[in-house]
C-alpha cells in the first residue's frame, strides 16, 4: 500500500495523503510524506510543495494505535517530519480540504502556508484522551491564532470551522471549492511573487498580562477538571508558548505529554476510545454482510421511551410513525415530543427549519395498518411478557416481509418474544436507555435465531442515529441491567448493615458516578425497580433482598414523579433532601433483622458497589453474553454514568488488580449475606493465572 501519492502540477509537487479513512499519521504515512518531501527537494523543476488530503479529510491526527508502541517514536517521528517540512527551502502549503485534527492540524501548522475549505473542521481533541497536543500544537497554535483562542481550542478539544478561523494567522486563504486546486494556485502565486516562507515558530506571542489571564483560566478550569489533569497541563503548555522561546516551550510540551501519557486517567480514556471502536465489530458477522434497507420506522407506544426513540430517527432524517391504543395517549406522547424539541429550539441547538422538519417527520396512528410497510418496527410498551405477546403476534400478522421487528425490552427473554412470531430470524432487541433521545447507549440483543443481516443492520442503524451499539446475548437484564441488579441489591443490603442512602450516593458520586444509586432510583421511578424485584422474588426464591426498598414503595414513594422516594423533594424542585422517614425505616429494618448497625466507610461502599458489578460482569463474559470485556465497559460508560476517567468496571478491575478484588470479596463474604459474594469462576481463574480482563480471550 502506498501511504501517499506524489504528483507534479507544473512547478508544484503535490503529496496526497493516502491512509484512509482519515489519514492517521502512522509510521507508514510519516515515512511516505518524508520521502515525498525529499523527492521534491531534490527535483530542480519543483519550486513549491502542496500536502493534501482526500475524501473530506486532510489528516485526522496521530495514529493512536501506535501509542506506547515502538512505532510511535520510530523515525521519522512527528517531530522529525514537522522539522523537515518547516525547514524545507521550498515553500510548503497545506491543502486542508476537511478534518484537520490533533496531529493533522500540527502537520498543517508546520507548513509555511495553509489553504482551507471554509467548512473544514480544525481542532485539537487530545484533551479528550487525557492528553495534550504533543508535536508542537500547544506552541504553534497560540502563535497563529492568539493565546485566548488557542487556549479555548486546546482545553475544550472542540473543532472550529475554517470559516471562523479565516481572519487568523492560521489560514492564508479559505475557499468553498476544490481545495487542492486552490492550494496549487496559491503555491503558484507564492512562486511568482517570491513570497517569503512563514514559520510559526518564529512568531512572537503578543498578549498583555498573559500570566494574569492564564491564572484566571486555571481558576475557571480547575473546578470542572478535578478528575482530569490534562486541561490544566494544557494551560501550562500554552503558558510556555507565551513566555518561553519556541525550543524551550517544545521541551515543556514534550515533558507534559509524557507525564499525561502515563496518567491513569489518560490510560482509561484511551481504553474507552478503543473499546467503543471494538464494540462495532461482530466476529461472526463480516463487515461485508448485506444490510436491509431502513428508510421508514414505526414505534409501538408513545410513552416517554417510545417518544424518545422516535426522536432519534426523526433527528437522523427518517420518517417515524408512532402507534398507540388510544387517541388521548397518542396526543399526550406527541405533545411531549414537541415540547422536547421546543426546549432544544429555545436553547439555540436547533434552527426553526430543523425544528419544523423533525416534528413533521413524526406522525401518529391508532391503526396497525398504517405501519405495515415500515422497514423497522420497534416495540416500546409496558415491560410485561403478556403485553409483549399481544403486540408481537399482531406485528407478525401485519408487518411486511423482511421488516426488522425489534423489542425495547430491558430485561425480558428475547427468544420467548421472538417465538410469538413466525419469523424469529427478523426479531432483535434494541434496548434504548432513558432518556432515549439523549443516552448514547443502544444494547443490541441478539436472539438465538436473529439473522446475521438483521444484526449487521441494527449495528449500522445505531451509528446512523448516533448511538454506541453493543451486542448482547439473551439473559435476564442483558449486560447492563443484569449487572445493575447486583449493584442495587448490594447497595440496598448495605442499608441493613449501617449505611444510609445519602452516604452511599455521596460515596459513589465522589468516586465519579454522575449520580448515586438511590438518586438514580428516584429519577427512574422506584416502582419500576419494585416491579422487577417482584419478578426476581419468584424466579430466584433463594436470593436474599433487603426489604427496605419495598417498604419505601408501599408508602407510594416512587421518586421524583411523586415528590418523595428515597429522598424528599420540594414542589417543582428536583434537589434531593435526605428523608428522616426513610432513615427511620432503614433503622427499623436493621432492628427487625437483629442487626446491630455499624459504621460503613465510604471506601467499603465503593468497593462493594464496584466489586458486585465486576463479579457479575465476569459471569456475563464467561457465559458469552458479552463478546468482550471492553464491551461491558462501553455499556457502563455510555449508559450508566460510570466515570470515563476510570475506564469502565472491568478496566478498573485490571487497574486495581483482580487478586485484590477477589481478596476483598472474600472478606465481605465473612459478613452479612455471604451468598452475594460467591466469586464468578472466571474471576477466580484470572486471579490464579495472573491474567487480566483485557487479555481474556486473546
Amino acid at each position: 500500500m502506498a501511504f501517499a501519492d506524489y504528483t507534479s502540477r507544473g512547478a508544484v509537487a503535490v503529496i496526497t495523503l493516502n491512509n484512509p479513512p482519515v489519514h492517521a499519521l502512522s509510521l507508514g504515512l510519516r515515512a511516505a510524506v518524508a520521502d515525498g518531501m525529499e523527492r521534491a527537494a531534490g527535483d530542480s523543476s519543483v519550486a513549491a510543495i502542496v500536502i493534501a488530503g482526500t475524501a473530506g479529510a486532510f489528516c485526522g491526527g496521530a495514529d493512536v494505535g501506535e501509542f506506547g508502541l515502538p512505532a510511535m517514536s520510530a523515525s521519522p517521528s512527528l517531530g522529525d517530519l514537522f522539522a523537515q517540512i518547516e525547514n524545507s527551502p521550498k515553500p510548503v502549503i497545506a491543502a486542508i480540504n476537511g478534518l484537520a485534527l490533533g496531529g493533522g492540524l500540527e502537520l498543517a501548522m508546520a507548513c509555511h502556508f495553509r489553504v482551507a475549505a471554509a467548512a473544514a473542521q480544525l481542532g485539537m481533541p487530545e484533551v479528550k484522551l487525557g492528553l495534550l497536543p504533543g508535536a508542537g500544537g500547544t506552541q504553534r497554535l497560540p502563535r497563529l491564532v492568539g493565546v485566548e483562542r488557542a487556549l479555548n481550542m486546546i482545553v475544550s478539544g472542540n473543532p472550529v470551522s475554517g470559516r471562523d478561523l479565516a481572519k487568523t494567522g492560521l489560514l492564508d486563504s479559505t475557499v468553498d471549492g476544490d481545495v487542492p486546486a486552490a492550494a496549487v494556485a496559491f503555491a503558484e502565486r507564492v512562486i511568482a511573487e517570491k513570497l517569503p516562507r512563514k514559520k510559526a515558530r518564529d512568531i512572537k506571542v503578543d498578549f498583555q498580562n498573559v500570566e494574569a489571564f492564564l491564572d484566571f483560566a486555571r481558576g475557571a478550569v480547575a473546578p470542572l477538571a478535578k478528575n482530569y489533569p490534562a486541561p490544566l497541563k494544557c494551560i501550562d503548555a500554552v503558558e510556555a508558548a507565551a513566555v518561553k522561546p519556541f525550543d524551550e516551550g517544545m521541551k515543556i510540551e514534550g515533558s507534559l505529554f509524557i507525564e499525561l501519557m502515563a496518567s491513569p486517567q489518560s490510560k482509561a480514556l484511551r481504553h474507552a476510545f478503543f473499546a467503543m471502536r471494538a464494540a462495532a465489530k461482530i466476529p461472526d458477522v463480516p463487515s461485508t454482510t448485506p444490510l436491509r434497507a431502513v428508510k421508514s420506522v414505526a414505534v409501538i407506544g408513545a410513552g416517554t421511551m417510545g417518544g424518545g426513540i422516535a426522536m432519534n430517527f426523526a433527528n437522523a432524517g427518517l420518517p417515524v410513525t408512532v402507534l398507540e391504543t388510544t387517541q388521548a395517549a397518542l396526543e399526550k406522547g406527541l405533545a411531549t415530543v414537541k415540547r422536547n424539541y421546543e426546549s432544544t429550539l429555545k436553547k439555540g441547538r436547533l434552527t426553526q427549519q430543523e425544528f419544523d422538519a423533525r416534528v413533521k417527520r413524526i406522525t401518529g396512528t391508532l391503526s396497525y395498518d398504517d405501519i405495515k410497510n415500515a422497514d423497522l418496527i420497534i416495540e416500546a410498551v409496558f415491560e410485561d411478557m403478556q403485553v409483549k405477546k399481544q403486540v408481537f403476534e399482531k406485528l407478525d400478522q401485519v408487518a411486511k416481509s423482511g421488516a426488522i421487528i425489534a423489542s425495547n425490552t430491558s430485561t425480558l427473554d428475547l427468544n420467548r418474544i421472538a417465538a410469538f412470531t413466525q419469523r424469529p430470524q427478523d426479531v432483535i432487541g434494541l434496548h434504548f436507555f432513558s432518556p432515549a433521545n439523549v443516552s448514547k447507549l443502544l444494547e443490541i440483543v441478539r436472539g438465538s435465531r436473529s439473522a446475521k443481516d438483521v444484526v449487521a443492520t441494527s449495528m449500522a442503524v445505531s451509528k446512523q442515529i448516533k448511538k454506541v451499539g453493543v451486542i448482547s446475548g439473551v439473559c435476564d437484564g442483558f449486560i447492563g441491567n443484569r449487572m445493575m441488579n447486583s449493584y442495587f441489591r448490594q447497595m440496598e443490603l448495605l442499608l441493613d448493615v449501617g449505611a444510609l442512602p445519602q452516604q452511599i450516593d455521596k460515596a459513589m458520586e465522589n468516586f465519579g458516578f454522575a449520580m448515586g444509586p438511590f438518586r438514580v432510583s428516584d429519577l427512574a421511578g422506584n416502582d419500576i425497580l419494585w416491579y422487577i424485584r417482584k419478578r426476581l422474588y419468584v424466579e430466584y426464591p433463594d436470593r436474599v433482598f433487603s426489604k427496605t426498598p419495598d417498604r419505601i414503595c408501599e408508602l407510594g414513594r416512587f421518586g421524583q414523579k411523586t415528590g418523595a422516594g428515597w429522598y424528599d423533594y420540594k414542589p417543582g424542585d428536583r434537589t434531593p433532601i435526605p428523608s428522616e422517614l426513610v432513615n427511620k425505616i432503614v433503622a427499623e429494618e436493621s432492628a427487625r433483622l437483629n442487626i446491630a448497625r455499624c459504621k460503613v466507610s465510604d471506601e467499603e461502599i465503593v468497593q462493594r458497589a464496584l466489586y458486585s458489578l465486576i463479579n457479575e460482569a465476569a459471569r456475563i463474559l464467561e457465559e458469552g453474553i458479552a463478546l468482550r470485556a471492553s464491551d461491558i465497559d462501553v455499556v457502563y460508560l455510555t449508559g450508566y454514568g460510570f466515570p470515563d476517567f476510570r475506564g469502565g468496571p472491568l478496566f478498573y478491575a485490571d487497574t486495581v488488580g483482580i487478586p485484590n478484588v477477589l481478596r476483598a470479596m472474600r472478606e465481605f463474604a465473612k459478613g452479612y449475606q455471604p451468598d452475594a459474594w460467591e466469586p464468578a469462576p472466571l474471576l477466580e481463574r484470572l486471579a490464579s493465572e495472573g491474567k487480566t480482563f483485557a487479555g481474556w480471550g486473546k
